[in-house]
């Protein structure tokens, strides 16, 4: 097992992951749905694909389209843009930032006057109950806030069955939760851990169902599990 000394560097008590540590942004979102899923995807590299994950990767490819670069009036639109944050230990994209002419903003290369950046997520379906998606798209804010040198406020996500935007604010709440979800990622990651399941609701509709087989895994552990399926073939 490596230790956390090899993994991060400590600086006036401000903890830095170096590049070669740092997990998928997007991580956090199946994390807070459900840590086993999360684990099944970036620890044990496992994927299935089904309908909602197919629409929701179309999407995602028009929203990270990088030739589409816009300028209207007050309001310059990137997308696909590349963003990390070491403090977090994470990278990733953002499917959409606007950057809002504003004199409380940044300077921006070619471009006069000062801006705020917007991140924007994209979502299929419809909001959700649970502040999955808020989590993702703060800690898209939380990079950029790294990366750029501002504070920023509020962002937006898009749904795409209900095809209009619901802003977030990025409040402290929102931000610890972040920060507290992407810490047990590292913790999780670096021991190789795959938690077990919880079943709930949500695993029905979920692409790795038949990988996780939750109704079965409620009752009995991998081992068991594997032992029973083992013997099952040899008879």
């Amino acid at each position: 097992m490596l230790l956390w000394s090899f993994e991060k560097k400590r600086l006036d008590n401000v903890v830095e992951y170096r590049e070669e540590n740092y997990l998928m942004l997007s991580g956090i979102q199946h994390f807070l749905f459900c840590r086993r899923q999360w684990a099944l995807i970036h620890i044990e590299q496992q994927w299935e694909e089904n309908y909602r994950t197919v629409d929701g990767s179309l999407m995602h490819k028009n929203a990270h389209d990088q030739t589409l670069r816009t300028r209207r009036k007050d309001i310059l639109t990137v997308r696909g843009m590349r963003i990390h944050s070491s403090s977090l230990g994470i990278s990733g994209e953002c499917d959409v930032v606007e950057f809002h002419q504003n004199s409380n903003g940044i300077t921006l290369t070619q471009e006069e006057g000062k801006w705020m950046p917007y991140p924007i997520e994209y979502k299929r379906g419809t909001k959700k109950l649970d502040s999955c998606d808020e989590a993702q798209l703060c800690a898209q804010a939380m990079c950029l806030e790294e990366m750029l040198c501002c504070d920023i406020s509020k962002g937006a996500l898009y749904y795409g069955e209900e095809r209009h935007r619901q802003e977030i604010m990025f409040t402290p709440e929102l931000r610890e939760t972040v920060r507290k979800a992407v810490c047990e990622m590292h913790e999780l990651y670096e021991k190789g851990y795959t938690p077990k399941v919880k079943p709930q609701k949500g695993c029905n509709s979920c692409s790795l169902k038949n990988l996780c087989v939750p109704k079965v895994m409620r009752n009995l552990s991998v081992k068991t599990y594997l032992q029973k399926d083992c013997q099952e073939e040899a008879e």
